[in-house]
Order: structure tokens, then sequence, then C-alpha cells
């Protein structure tokens, strides 16, 4: 009889035939197979009538969940299509939109043991308050110096990858929270070394520039279902929203700066013959300056040329002016840069969060925006993605990489439901710089979508 069985993030089979997902190893004197193949050996080894003996799960035990969700008519339509796909896919929905109480509801159907992969330690703690509130039990941590596993298990994707080799056979289902990480060139191990036969993915923005999320239909299945923040709002599911574009101009010394920063950087493009259309080209650019110092310096000179557009004296000035505009509204402060979130915070005495922030002086900086201690928070892009910020109606855009993904996610920020609530955001550029290109490169990259979704 064949024997299967979980070994470090792999399967290993016994016997004296292989699988089609299977090499042979001699070290071991068995089958080695990427444990995300389990489902497909279980289902070879049944359409063959072959006897085998599966001793892979490792199960926690299982806990009497108490399920308190009620979907919406979108989010039982994404629920349904994940679950005709066989339990397997990603679901792309705005920020905002409840991807959260989606998986917490597949969980609830399936009462099986599930893994959530979460992108950072906010995350983590967001989903075992929404796991306690909605299915009232307590989560399994993974992550931020905790390692209890139970029924419902969170970890960050760093821990699921650090502890494959001892977690892989204890889940089912895998819900993997920002998916588009997981197609990163580490991360997608994680998909490869568990061996949960059904898994979700939730996103806001499925693409990624490098185009690796080709990747993600063979490590959590296809898109099977996708909604865009136009089609909510106009059901009402989400906010209202403006979008107000304002160029400033930089001062002499700051367009001198600028000028001459991006003459060497152009110099050196003009000079190599390099031609950057993507980036994907600015990648193998990026790549070059750690063995050509003159592209070294040429990429330094464009950082400093970029960080004099964005940080110009003119938008702080208009800063000012909407922040007495929108005085009794609560207002998100978005930037590119540490320093100009620092120098927002000290010179109008506003909360600052970025990366550096103690992750005890966020959770406090949050819960006083939340309930209307603090009116204004200066971020960079710490908050951009998955951070639940309770009523925030106001954004104001100070720089950006130009991105997509980066316009989604800040936008999404605003957009959770309030009657009478018309979120407004507002982006200041500076004239006559690259920030116009990136912010016109953005827009057009929106409206294709959005003519995508309406046609």
């Amino acid at each position: 009889m064949f024997r299967l069985w979980f070994d470090k993030g792999t399967l290993l089979l016994k016997g004296d035939v292989g699988t089609p997902y299977g090499k042979w190893d001699p070290r071991s004197g068995c089958y080695r197979i990427k444990a995300c193949h389990y489902r497909d050996v279980l289902d070879f080894f049944r359409e063959s009538n072959i006897r085998f003996e599966d001793v892979v799960s490792n199960l926690p035990a299982l806990e009497q969940l108490e399920g308190s969700i009620e979907l919406r008519a979108y989010q039982n339509k994404a629920l349904d299509r994940w679950l005709a796909a066989d339990k397997r896919g990603v679901l792309v929905l705005p920020t905002a939109a409840g991807k959260t109480f989606i998986a917490l509801k597949a969980i609830d159907l399936l009462k099986i043991q599930t893994l959530i992969v979460v992108p950072t330690l906010d995350l983590l703690d967001q989903w075992k308050k929404r796991v306690r509130d909605c299915l009232n039990v307590e989560a399994g941590v993974i992550g931020g110096g905790e390692n209890i596993v139970r029924m419902v298990t969170i970890s960050t994707y760093d821990s699921a990858y650090s502890q494959a080799a001892h977690l892989g056979n204890k889940f089912m289902l895998l819900i993997f929270d920002e998916v588009h990480h997981l197609a990163s060139p580490g991360y997608m191990q994680i998909a490869e070394m568990y061996a949960a036969p059904y898994r979700m993915g939730l996103t806001a923005t499925y693409e990624r520039s490098d185009q690796r999320h080709n990747l993600l239909p063979l490590l959590v299945g296809d898109p099977v279902y996708s909604v865009s923040i136009e089609e909510l709002t106009a059901g009402k599911h989400l906010s209202d929203y403006t979008y107000e574009k304002i160029a400033v101009e930089l001062t002499k010394q700051e367009q001198q700066t600028y000028e001459e920063n991006m003459a060497i950087f152009k110099n050196y493009l003009v000079g190599r013959r390099i031609v950057l259309k993507s980036a994907f080209d600015f990648q193998r650019f990026i790549m070059t300056t750690g063995r050509d110092p003159h592209a070294r310096e040429a990429l330094l000179a464009r950082n400093k040329a970029l960080k004099t557009a964005v940080n110009s004296e003119a938008k702080l000035d208009l800063l000012a002016e909407k922040l007495e505009t929108h005085r009794n509204e609560k207002v998100l402060i978005f930037t590119l840069y540490n320093d100009l979130v620092y120098t927002i915070s000290r010179r109008f005495l506003i909360p600052a969060v970025t990366y550096q922030t103690p992750r005890e002086e966020r959770r406090e900086i949050l819960a006083n925006f939340g309930n209307g201690t603090y009116k204004v928070i200066v971020t960079s892009q710490v908050l951009d993605e998955g951070v639940d910020v309770p009523d925030a109606s106001v954004g104001i855009v100070l720089g950006g990489t130009g991105s997509r993904r980066e316009f989604v996610q800040r936008l999404g920020r605003l957009l959770r439901k309030k009657d009478g609530k018309t979120a407004k955001l507002v982006e200041i550029i500076s004239k006559e710089t690259v920030e116009v290109n990136i912010s016109r490169r953005r827009h057009l990259k929106q409206q294709e979508k959005h003519n995508n979704v309406t046609q």
C-alpha cells in the first residue's frame, strides 16, 4: 500500500509507482512532492483506484463557531463564486467593501481549520478582533512574539514563511489577505509548502507592476469575483467621493535644485541609451546601481529631485489652507517620505504614523482618531494598505509612487459608508516636475480600469 505523509513543507510518497506531481528523492527512498499538490495527489489516487494511507494532516482541534455575519448581495455573490470554483480563487474588492467579512463567512460555513495570512502586525490585530466578534472564538496567533495554533489562526506572511515546515500540514483552508504580496519570490513558497486544499485570496488591486500576479492562479486560484469602487459607490455600498488635483509652483531655489538633479539623471540615461518605459525597466536600472557608481549617482540625483518636488514649501502653505477649510472633518494626510511626515507633524502639531512608530503608539493614535480625540493624522505609506481607519472623510495627498494600487488604497481609507457623507480626495502636486506625469499616468490607469468595468 502507498503511504503519503508531510515532511518539512513537502509530501513524501512511499510506493513503487509515482504520480505526475513528484520526483524521486534518492536520499529518502521516496517520491517528494510540493505540499500544495496534496489535493491533486488525492484526486489522482482516487481516479486511479489506488489504495493509499494518508497521514499528511496534523490538524488542531475543531471549536464551536457561532457566526453572526450577514453579507450584502455583492458579498454573497463573491462567496458563491468562490464556492463554485471548488473553494479556490481570488476576490478583488475595493478597500472598505468588506472582504474580511466574506472570508469570515467562508470559515463559518466550512467549519474547518483555517490559517489567515496578513502582511502586517496591525492587520493581525484587526483580524483577531474580527474573529472574536464575528465567530465568537479566540484566534491563534503566529507572529509578533506569539506562537499559538488554534482552529482559526492568524499569521504574518513572514511567520507563515519561516514556520512553513512546522505549520504546513495543520490547516485545510488558507486565506491570504492582500494576496498580491504572495506573488513575491519569497512569499510564494508559503503557498507551495502548505498542504491546505482550499485557498482564498483577498485584494483591492490584483495586478502587480512586475506582472508576478500571473503566478497567483497556480498558488491560490483564478480571480473569481471583481467589483470596482464606481460600482459600489453607484450602488450606495460605499460613500460617494470627489477628487481635486491642485498644482503649486516651486520656489526659485527648489526649481533650480530640481532641474540640476533631473539633468544628472537624464544625461546618464541618454549617455547609456537607456529607455525607461515600464516599472520593469526601472527595476533593471536600479539593479545596475550596485555595480555602476555613475548609475548610483544618477539614481540619487533623481531621488533628490523627486524629494524636492514632493516636499515643496508651497505644498505646506496650501496644506495649511486645506486643514482650515476642513477643520471640522477627519483628515488623513498622505506623503511619500517620512521626513515630510515629521515636518508636517511638528509644524501643525499633528500625530504622525510611519513604519518607525511603535505598535502600541500606532494603536493609540488610530483609536484616538476613531473616537474623535484627533481630527488629523499624517502618514507616509504605512496606512495605505489594509489598516482599518474609521470615519475619515478627507484625504490630502502630498506625494506618492503613481501606482494605481496606491491610489485605490488611499481612496479606500475614506469610503466607509456613513449617512450624508461625501468623501474628498485632494492631490497637491508641483508644477513642471515629474509629479505631473506620475499623477497623469495613475489617473489614466484608473480611467482604463473604470472603462473596462463599465463596458
